[in-house]
């Protein structure tokens, strides 16, 4: 099979970040791309002006792609935050009022997966506390996409990257999505299966695969060390990406590596055309 069977979109959140945000869409067009993906792009604001939206979803049809996936407001992304959902107080109020914002302009792109990031653990809080609250807020965002047709996506980080995030295994990111899924009865929560991040906490990756793809609904990759283009590392991309498509994951996979120094559009010639 290998990577010329697989279907890629490129995170414009990690990629292509030497240009501006609505320059992105069409420079991912110009490299052969026809989908993309985002984090929440307005890191400072959970609610940004109906013109930055409408700006964001011009650039994206002008450029012809498809949007196929969307963050919910996550805080400072790249950052010290890891998401915003778990947090209590104000963080978790910002997440609240996204949730409806985020799922419309989904939504006005045909877009049907959003990743809501758990958020980190807070000092002085019971964990169990920001469980509760958790599970709270991604009820409203599971009911949110559903409402739109699309799946709720559920997402395990790495620990050396990310020390006080608590989903750091594939277990913990699907016990979560079963959580949502038995509170709603919706069904529509998921794992995004990130290659990286699983492999960076030493996980048996093609036993992960075996076990939950088929409660995956997104995967990403970047080559491990040093989160690079797939053949930069020592992680076998091509091999799992055949696994995973043998085990019935038809979707899309997201390339959310850094590019490394030299300019984004370059940073493609591992990939058949």
């Amino acid at each position: 099979m290998g990577f010329a069977e697989q279907r890629f979109n490129v995170n414009l959140s990690i990629l292509f970040t030497e240009l501006p945000l609505l320059e992105r869409p069409a420079a991912a067009a110009a490299a052969g791309f026809t989908a993309v993906e985002l984090w929440w792009p307005w890191i400072d604001s959970p609610t940004p002006e109906r013109s930055e939206l409408g700006a964001l979803r011009k650039a994206v049809e002008d450029a012809g792609v498809r949007l196929t996936g969307l963050n919910f407001y996550a805080g400072r992304l790249p950052g010290p935050d890891r998401g915003a959902l778990s947090v209590p107080g104000e963080e978790s109020e910002r997440f609240r009022a996204n949730v409806e914002v985020a799922a419309e302009f989904a939504e006005s792109l045909g877009c049907r997966a959003l990743n809501a990031l758990y958020g980190n653990r807070v000092a002085g809080v019971d964990p169990a506390e920001q469980d509760a609250l958790a599970l709270e807020n991604l009820v409203l965002a599971a009911r949110a996409a559903d409402r739109i047709g699309a799946i709720l996506l559920i997402e395990a980080l790495n620990k050396a990257e990310s020390p006080l995030y608590p989903l750091v295994s594939a277990p913990a990111a699907v016990g979560v999505a079963d959580k949502v899924n038995a509170a709603t009865g919706l069904g529509n929560a998921r794992v995004l299966m990130d290659l990286y991040h699983l492999s960076m906490n030493g996980e048996d990756l093609p036993a992960v695969i075996e076990r939950y793809a088929a409660r995956t609904g997104h995967v990403q990759i970047a080559d491990n060390p040093g989160r690079g283009a797939p053949g930069t590392g020592a992680l076998p991309l091509e091999d799992l990406l055949d696994q995973l498509r043998k085990a019935g994951y038809d979707g899309w996979v997201g390339l959310e590596y850094k590019p490394g120094d030299r300019p984004s559009a370059e940073a493609f010639d591992w990939l058949p055309r």
